[in-house]
This record gives C-alpha cells, structure tokens and sequence, in this order.
C-alpha cells in the first residue's frame, strides 16, 4: 500500500461532499415541478422537484411549513428557497426548502415590492396627503365588477344598515389585462360628474396574479390625484395591494368598507327617538317654568285694599310686640333685684354658719358611707377566694362522680404504663377508700 495515499472512507466522502455542498450553496432559489409528495406522521414533508431534464430530492420540515399560504400537491409548480446539503446515510443529494412560493409568484412578489418602496419614495403613501371620510355621505359611488361578490357583499350590508343610502355604480372588470385602464377610466368619470361624496374601491379576494390590477403604478395615480376620498376594499383581511397604500382609507374586506360609510340606521332612529323625547322634555319644563312665573306674578299684583289691610295687621303685630318687650325688660329688672337681695342676705355671717354646718353633716355621711362600702367589698372578695378554692379543692372534684387512683406508693395513676396485673390499687372516692387489685391492663 502507497504510504502517501490518502484514502476515505465512505462515511467521510460523504461528510466531506456535504460540507462542501453546504458552504458554496447554502441558500439559492429553484423552479420546478412537485412530484412523489409524502406526509408522514411527523409532520415534515418530502418530494421531488423536477423539470424536463432533470429532478432532485427535498425535503421541508414542519417548523417551516406553518409559514406556507398553500398547501403544496403533486404537479404544483412552485419555487422553492433553501440550501443543497446531503443525505449522508444513502448518499443522498437533496435540497432542504426553507419556504416555497406558487410559481411565479417569487417574481410578482418582487416587483409589488420595488414599486411599493417607488411610490412611497414619491410620497403617494403620505398621511397628510389623505382625506378624511365623511361620516354620513349623501351618495357613494363604488367602483368594482357588476358581477362579482364583492358588489353583493356590500349591498347585502347597505340593505341592512341603511337602505335609504344612494349608491353609483362605476362597472370595471377587476382582473385581467384590461382591468387597470378600466379602473382609471372609472375612477376619472367619478371625477368629472361629482355625483358622489366618496368612492369604494372593491373586489374579492384572490391571488397575487388575480388581485395585480390594483398593483399597477398608473392605477396608484389615478388613486392619488382623485379629489374624492376613495375607501380601498380590495380582497381578504390579510391581502395587502398598492391601491390599499394610496387609497385615503383601507377596509380589511368590502363587507367592512359598507359598515364604514354607513351609518346604522336602527342607532340613528333611536338618536332620533331619544332627541325627540330630549326637545319634548325640554319644550315642557320650558312650558313650566313659564307658568310658574306667570302664577307668582298674579300673586304679587294685589287690590290697593288688600295692601291697606296688610299694612294695618303690621301695624298691630308691632304694637303686640313693643308690649311684649316692655313687659320682658320689667320682669328682667324683677329679677336682678331679687337675686341681689338673696346675695346680701347670703353674705350674713349667721347663714354662713349655718352652710359650713351643713357641709360638715355632708362630710360626717360620706364617710360612713365610704367605710361601709369598703367592709362590704373586702366581704365580696373573700367570698370569691372562698368559692374559688372551693371549687379548686380535689374534695369537690369528688363530689361530682370522680375519683382519684393512686398505686402503692401514694403516686396518682394518670396511664396504664403504671400498672401491672396483680398489683395493688387504691381507689378514693368522694366518701371512703375502696382497695382493688388489677386483674388485667389494656394498654391503647
């Protein structure tokens, strides 16, 4: 064997192949034709993707699947993104997919992307640059396919919320080659006979291909220079196209672009209902208050007469009262005399020894009183002391139906753990000693 010969292994051929595949294609783009599909329990997928000359392994694990928006099948054309690596139990050459596209719509998703950052470069995205939507317009124009959902998905929602609301119909076809040169036109006849306050751009949802009218650059002008405020209502909630970018607003579905610029008619009758009954409330407290002043000035305008008698009955209630005070300050001036009458008389060195006699009886009863009620507690508390020892006494404890056990040697017996057959007990009772022996203990 050549010393200088260096010879691999199969496992290390196949190593050294995929660490070269993997280093010099790591990620890349292919077309092709889905074909021998499998699904297995595992969640991953793996097929072959082929064209007319040649076919390659793949495989897709489920991590990455969750991002695709369709489901792939045997014969999808699709592109797929990923890295060329190598299987190398088998030896096995396959490109392991990252994320896969319907085919064609790798390039399409491309040019959305360039014009979009064109455009908004241009500042057609700008917010200043919108208008806002009238809340209540008198008519609104809507600019889709006679024939498609989208024009019945916002008729059926007008008929509901307010079928009094007047709408124009600007036909165009929304898919197709001539579907942006029709939409313009519409758009710029909407301009010329300003029958309407707003405009509702409409159509269903669809593909990239299907929806690309409303990608075109001309279609985003026509959008931008329109006077009108335009509502773009193109496709499903998650479907994103240019017009949605110009447009002044955007609704996620036609259906929600009607609730939009509708008002509800049930709300708006209720408002109503409740402004009538507002105006009637108020036109009766008016009413009210209005009568009200008309009684209080009647009661004001009084006879000449009327006043005459009034002024003579005052005239009496302030003679009452003058009396009334006269009389007062009399008996007020009765009183001060005989109180310092009784205070001279107070001042008499006789009646003064006569209080202090008085108030020395007071201090001579108190006192007895205190001494008794003192006696009379320290009773209370030895009665208590004597009932509670009595209580605390062994002897009364007995008296109630216990008994107290003690061994031999005078110690009380709390457990059997101090007893053994055959010994001697004695058992005190709340009158006499009986003696017992233990015949048997059970212990718990």
């Amino acid at each position: 064997m050549n010393p200088q010969r260096k010879v691999f292994s199969v496992s290390q051929l196949n190593r050294e192949a995929r660490v070269l595949l993997e280093k010099n294609l790591s990620t890349l783009w292919v077309e092709g034709e889905i074909s021998n599909l499998s699904r297995p329990a595992s969640g991953h997928i793996y097929f072959t993707l082929k064209d007319g000359g040649a076919q390659i392994r793949c495989a897709m694990f489920r991590n990455r699947l969750n991002y695709l928006r369709f489901r792939p099948e045997n014969g999808a054309q699709v592109q797929v993104r990923g890295s060329v690596s190598l299987y190398e139990a088998r030896g096995d050459y396959q490109l392991i997919a990252e994320h896969m596209e319907v085919g064609g719509e790798g390039a399409l998703q491309q040019a959305y992307e360039r014009l979009k950052r064109e455009l908004k470069s241009a500042g057609l995205f700008d917010a200043d640059h919108k208008q806002e939507i009238p809340s209540f317009p008198q008519r609104v124009g809507i600019i889709t396919s006679p024939s498609g959902a989208a024009i019945h998905d916002i008729l059926t929602v007008l008929e509901r919320r307010f079928p009094a609301l007047p709408i124009v119909l600007y036909p165009t076809a929304v898919q197709g080659e001539r579907a942006a040169g029709e939409i313009i036109a519409a758009i710029a006849q909407a301009r010329m006979r300003q029958e309407c306050e707003v405009l509702i751009l409409a159509r269903g949802g669809g593909s990239i291909e299907d929806l690309w009218s409303f990608n075109e650059a001309s279609v985003a002008q026509a959008i931008y220079h329109c006077p009108l405020p335009i509502i773009s209502a193109i496709g499903h909630e998650t479907d994103f196209t240019i017009a949605d970018f110009v447009a002044d607003q955007r609704a996620p579905t036609p259906s929600a672009a009607a609730e939009l610029i509708s008002p509800d008619h049930q709300a708006w009758l209720q408002a109503l209902e409740q402004l009538e009954l507002r105006l009637t409330r108020q036109g009766q407290n008016t009413i009210n208050h209005l009568a009200l002043r008309l009684h209080g000035i009647e009661r004001r305008l009084r006879h000449p007469k009327e006043r005459i008698c009034q002024f003579s009955q005052r005239l009496d209630e302030s003679e009452q009262r003058l009396q009334r005070a006269l009389l007062r300050q009399f008996s007020i001036h009765s009183q001060q005399l005989h109180q310092a009458t009784q205070a001279l008389y107070q001042q008499s060195p006789g009646n003064r020894i006569l209080n202090l006699r008085q108030r020395l009886d007071g201090f001579h009863h108190q006192i007895n009183q205190a001494i008794h009620h003192k006696i009379q507690h320290y009773r209370d508390q030895l009665s208590g002391i004597a009932h509670t020892l009595d209580a605390l006494s062994p002897l009364s404890t007995l008296s109630r139906g216990y008994s107290i056990t003690t061994t031999q040697d005078r110690q009380v017996v709390r457990n059997t753990e101090q007893l053994q057959p055959g010994e001697a007990i004695r058992t005190r009772l709340h009158k006499g000693i009986v003696v017992s022996e233990v015949i048997e203990v059970m212990r718990q």
